[in-house]
């Protein structure tokens, strides 16, 4: 057998190849191909970076460096190499902050803070929503910003440099963090009312109050009402922080809604 290969056998007894290096005392994983071949250029393609005096950056990556290796790969031995931390998923330490690549030209940029977090959780794109899973789930990982599903970029948040890659706390701006709230400012008056919508087969406004707490609260006492109504729908609901339990009821006791809801 080439270096660095060893057989593995499917479920349905086919055998493939896996790849794997050794580095500063860590057995690392290079991936499962089809041929002993692929499987050893992998191996070369990782001692290659290692033993190179050169220090590689994630724009170094090329098929004339790693001719099997993909560019996730190669991300996680630059970073070994480079920072001495070994990560399995594909990111890159700066000194206060770290790259997170999907691909080549995909990058997103993490407070060090999150550090722990998306070294244990491997990130996906579908469109423009970032998930991860997590509990057999997919997790939009917005939600860790208090951005809610379906929230608007530049109504209910804003990413303040413009680059909706970069989820560095000093760069998040939320706006609305409530579900079911619209925060509508008039153009004339400059006054700002928050409209209250749930959708039970289709939208029903709630109310239009004062204040973005009241709206959200308002927006849970519909969502009882509509559960007491027999309606199967798994609603989110508001969670209204720094307030006692005595100060929410009395804001939901003397919240008005809509006849169409209470009447549903």
């Amino acid at each position: 057998m080439l270096t660095g290969v060893f057989t593995a056998t499917k479920k349905d007894g086919t055998i493939y190849f896996r790849s794997s290096i050794t580095y500063r005392s860590k057995h690392i994983s290079l991936g499962s191909y089809d041929t002993e071949e692929m499987a050893h250029q992998a191996y070369l393609d990782a001692s290659a970076v290692f033993e190179s005096s050169s220090i590689f950056s994630p724009e170094d990556y090329s098929k004339k460096i790693c001719k099997v290796l993909s560019f996730q790969k190669w991300i996680t031995l630059i970073n070994f190499k480079n920072n001495k931390i070994y990560i399995k998923t594909p990111i890159y330490l700066r000194s206060r902050y770290f790259y997170y690549y999907l691909s080549f030209h995909d990058v997103l940029i993490f407070d060090a803070d999150d550090l722990f977090y998306y070294s244990k959780h491997s990130i996906m794109r579908r469109g423009n929503h970032l998930f991860v899973a997590e509990y057999g789930m997919q997790t939009n990982i917005a939600s860790r910003y208090g951005i809610r599903n379906f929230a608007r970029p530049g109504i209910d948040f804003r990413f303040v440099n413009g680059n909706s890659n970069d989820f560095r706390y000093e760069n998040i701006e939320v706006f609305n963090k409530f579900q079911g709230v619209t925060v509508v400012t008039s153009d004339t008056t400059a006054s700002t009312r928050y409209i209250t919508k749930i959708h039970i087969n289709g939208n029903y406004i709630v109310g239009e109050y004062d204040s973005l707490t009241q709206a959200a609260i308002a927006y849970n006492k519909a969502v009882d009402i509509a559960l007491k109504k027999g309606i199967q729908k798994n609603f989110t609901k508001n969670y209204i922080e720094e307030m006692s339990a005595q100060e929410y009821s009395e804001i939901y006791s003397h919240t008005d809604i809509s006849e169409k809801i209470i009447n549903l």
